[in-house]
């Protein structure tokens, strides 16, 4: 197989509101942390083990926008996008790395401050598209 893909899918929820950074172009940047949990049983004792991984999260341009205004800490979310690792020199002179998702699309799963983006309702957010979610009804009988 000659092509590759990087693509990754979660659900979870948020594990702080969602921290805004504004540049000087008029593009933004928005990050948060999203919990993922896998329960499963312990089979020699029968207790119930719940494991939890954080993912960091960047959300870009008016995506960013639209979840800093109707996410917050707690709220269920899906995303779809790409893992990217950033490496950057820490203060001590070594080298550090993070591994963030970097979101294409979005699903709001919870219904949210006045219901005018909520359940159902998505977003996508890239370099080059900056269009909000369309919450209107299509005219189409399908």
């Amino acid at each position: 197989m000659s092509g590759t893909l990087n693509k990754v899918m979660l659900i979870g929820h948020l594990g702080d509101d969602v921290k805004m950074h504004h540049f000087e172009g008029g593009g933004s940047l928005g990050r948060f942390p999203l919990a993922t949990d896998e329960s499963y049983v312990n089979k020699s004792t029968g207790e119930k083990v719940t494991n939890t991984e954080w993912h960091n999260i960047v959300v870009r341009n008016k995506a960013a926008e639209i979840c800093e205004k109707y996410l917050s800490k707690g709220d269920k979310i899906y995303i779809e996008g790409r893992i990217k690792t950033r490496k950057w020199t820490g203060e001590d002179g070594n080298d550090r790395y993070s591994t963030e998702i970097n979101v294409n699309e979005f699903t709001f799963l919870n219904t949210k401050k006045g219901g005018s983006i909520g359940e159902g309702s998505t977003g996508s957010s890239s370099p080059e598209d900056t269009q909000a979610p369309s919450t209107e009804k299509d005219d189409l009988p399908f």
